[in-house]
């Protein structure tokens, strides 16, 4: 059995380039590798695990998710097979019903080559690269093939396999966040919505319920097909969701709704058929749930890419803003630890307690459609205040040979600023702010920054620190 190319083990994922990097074989060692850490994270032997698993539309999902059914089953764990499910489905699964980890067959949002697993522990808690990926990934450098006997399974008997059918299940709890008759009622005012499934797995997975909400969409690429024939599953690129601006725009939609390809993350373009900035939904999601909750001061976690638009909105509704290192396995984590009602990242990630701290894209979308209803606004409407107020550069991204030299180097320039070195180096000042960090897969600053001033205070200072990280 080849051995795994080393960087396929990312830092919140496993990811690859299929058959050139991930094949079946290294997907088996993957799933023995995998059960042995979980053994060890879980204090119990392999043979008691319960193990979730699913895969998503892509071309190798599949054969692959069989191979990592193999290497599970073999060590003699337990196996609870979901079939073809968006990634949340699977933290649902895992979640739900007490297991002591999954593995979701996926590689997000990436382009058709690409294949991969998230990999989580029990509760739905995501392993990371500094807990529980480079496990894995020493676990099988080490050998997975030891102690096994001659038919290259495990020495102990092989775990069982049950195939179940998640979705009735998965579409109960996550309505269970929504008041559903307020938006079937919005519905049948003519509330009209474009949704682009990217075919990725939001058709199958979210389809279902806007139409039980009384909902019809404009559908693009609501298909899950693996070729992506259309474009690539990632709405954080401008170019992947021109379409769904223009068919707001044509149709004079109210909303319009973007997943990336296993649909945990979820992009709204608003009804004038502009982007909304992860920034500024969190705060209008951090806000709608801190006004249904029932305790006061209720913890509410945003990235420190930000906007301070998240913190002033919390705290303005109630609650206690706590920020965070970006990253799923990191909010999750927190989460937990903080007991926090719900967690947003820029990148569109947002998270929810009583969703088992995982992140859903299909929860969000919901609550915003819930508050257009409820709340008879637009959605430009009730960003508007955000807008005025708050001038953000989105993420800028430059290559640098040396990261840290030049982050050393920002701090000096700015010595006379607050500083945090939370995640890379933040920056703030009364009127102005920004975050600088490295990328973890390539030789790139990533760089956002906000201004409290103006578009044009904002876009000077952008440049000046761009030019400092370029020079």
């Amino acid at each position: 059995m080849r051995r795994p190319d080393p960087d396929i083990f990312k830092a919140y994922d496993i990811r690859g380039i299929y058959g050139e990097q991930i094949d079946g074989d290294v997907a088996e060692q993957i799933g023995r590798a995998f059960a042995r850490v979980l053994a060890g994270l879980a204090g119990k032997p392999v043979s008691h695990l319960r193990v979730g698993l699913g895969r998503d539309m892509r071309l190798s999902a599949a054969e692959l998710s069989a191979r990592y059914r193999e290497g599970l089953l073999d060590e003699g764990a337990n196996v609870l097979d979901a079939g073809v499910v968006g990634s949340e489905m699977l933290y649902f699964l895992v979640g739900s019903r007490a297991l002591d980890g999954g593995l979701m067959c996926t590689a997000s949002h990436n382009p058709k080559a690409y294949t991969g697993a998230k990999l989580v522990r029990e509760g739905a808690l995501a392993l990371s690269g500094d807990a529980g990926i480079q496990d894995v990934r020493r676990t099988i450098e080490a050998g997975v093939a030891d102690h096994a006997n001659g038919s290259g399974r495990g020495a102990g008997a092989r775990g069982t396999l049950q195939e179940i059918d998640l979705y009735e299940a998965f579409q109960a709890a996550v309505l269970r966040f929504i008041d559903p008759e307020i938006v079937r009622s919005a519905a049948a005012g003519g509330l009209k919505l474009v949704v682009d499934g990217g075919n990725g797995m939001a058709g199958p997975m979210i389809g279902p319920l806007l139409h039980r909400l009384g909902l019809e969409p404009i559908e693009l690429y609501w298909t899950p097909d693996g070729n992506f024939p259309d474009h690539e599953p990632n709405p954080l690129l401008p170019e992947n969701r021109q379409l769904i601006i223009e068919q707001v725009r044509a149709a004079g939609a109210d909303l319009g709704i973007a997943w990336d390809g296993d649909a945990d993350r979820c992009f709204f373009i608003d009804d004038g058929s502009a982007f909304v900035d992860g920034d500024f939904l969190t705060a209008l999601l951090a806000r709608t749930l801190l006004e249904k909750a029932t305790r006061p001061g209720e913890a509410i976690l945003y990235d420190v890419r930000a906007s301070r638009a998240v913190p002033d909105t919390v705290r303005g509704a109630g609650g206690t803003p706590y920020i965070n290192r970006v990253g799923h396995a990191f909010f999750k984590s927190r989460m937990r630890d903080e007991g926090s009602l719900f967690g947003g990242e820029v990148s569109g990630h947002y998270y929810f307690r009583d969703f088992y701290c995982a992140d859903s894209g299909t929860i969000p979308a919901l609550l915003i459609l819930e508050l257009l209803a409820r709340q008879g606004r637009s959605l430009s409407q009730l960003l508007a205040h955000y807008r005025a107020h708050y001038f953000i550069s989105g993420e800028i991204n430059s290559q640098v040979a040396d990261q840290q030299a030049k982050i050393e180097e920002i701090s000096a320039r700015y010595a006379d600023a607050e500083q945090s070195r939370l995640d890379g180096i933040s920056v703030d000042y009364e009127d102005w702010h920004f975050n600088v960090r490295p990328s973890n897969t390539e030789p790139l600053l990533r760089l956002c920054l906000e201004s409290l001033v103006s578009p044009e205070d904002m876009a000077r200072r952008r440049d000046e620190v761009l030019a400092l990280i370029r020079a």
